[in-house]
């Protein structure tokens, strides 16, 4: 498959159309509504743990009824989703135009090296939040647009694979939440990062 660094354009395009859309502005009191519920969830979870916090306690924190908490966000998952929003485009956006290697310009095999290694930040700074859009129902995951995303842009990349499909889903495996998270009381963060950069060097048959 064709790189998206010197490749067709089409691979570029591609991410830009699978890229995670920023919220949609609405009202203004509602976009008040929503930020601060967002603020309030954040703090919440932060001091007491994501498994901890009910939605009751965070349409209480945030001066909402419970009813327009759920309408507008579904339930904690959907609050997780919300919550890594941003960084998540952050990410996709540095892929997509930041400096190299993470950006374009880079060969495959390095871009491939940094989007891991952005993407275990991503992921070690957030693990709760990112387990919890991940596993609120059986295929969650695979259901985030983000994950498309990711998907593409790393299939993108194993142009040595033999199926560069198959690939990218099988090290965006090794990048689910719920397994970093089993993994790293016995491994802990460096171990995972190496681990993870290994397993794509030889999916990428580099």
């Amino acid at each position: 498959m064709a790189s998206d660094v010197n490749g067709p354009q089409s691979g570029y395009q591609e991410l830009v159309e699978l890229r995670t859309s920023p919220p949609p502005a609405g009202r203004a009191d509602a976009a008040r509504n929503r930020t601060t519920v967002l603020a309030a969830a954040a703090q919440l979870f932060a001091e007491h743990g994501v498994e901890n916090v009910s939605m009751d306690a965070i349409a209480a924190a945030a001066g909402v009824g419970k009813g327009t908490l759920f309408r507008r966000f579904g339930d904690r998952a959907g609050l997780a989703v919300a919550l890594l929003d941003t960084r998540e485009r952050e990410l996709q956006q540095a892929i997509l135009d930041g400096p190299a290697p993470l950006g374009p310009g880079a060969p495959d095999g390095e871009r491939l090296a940094a989007f891991v290694s952005a993407y275990v930040d991503y992921l070690l700074g957030h693990l709760d939040l990112v387990r919890m859009s991940e596993t609120a129902a059986p295929g969650a995951r695979y259901r985030i647009g983000a994950y498309r995303f990711w998907h593409r842009h790393v299939a993108l990349l194993m142009g040595g694979a033999a199926d560069p499909e198959y690939a990218a889903h099988a090290l965006l495996a090794s990048l689910a939440a719920e397994h970093v998270t089993a993994l790293l009381p016995d491994l802990g963060p460096d171990r995972v990062r190496a681990g993870v950069l290994e397993t794509a060097q030889r999916l990428a048959g580099s």
